[in-house]
C-alpha cells in the first residue's frame, strides 16, 4: 500500500527530494505522493521532520 502525507505536512520538500521514483509532489495544500509512483520503500516516511507520512 502506497505512502499517504497527511495535512500535518509543513511543506519542507524533504520528501521529495528524498523519494528515489519522483513519487511526490507540491499539492495545492501540501505535498502529495502519486500512489501509482509509490514503491513503498519508506523513505520519504523516514525523511519527514514532523512525522506527517505513514503507510496508507
Amino acid at each position: 500500500m502506497a505512502y499517504v502525507i497527511s495535512s500535518d505536512c509543513v511543506s519542507c520538500g524533504s520528501c521529495a527530494g528524498a523519494c528515489p521514483v519522483s513519487a511526490i509532489a507540491q499539492g495545492d495544500e501540501h505535498y502529495e505522493i502519486d500512489a501509482s509512483s509509490c514503491i513503498e520503500c519508506g523513505t520519504c516516511a523516514d525523511t519527514c521532520p514532523v512525522g506527517a507520512i505513514s503507510q496508507g
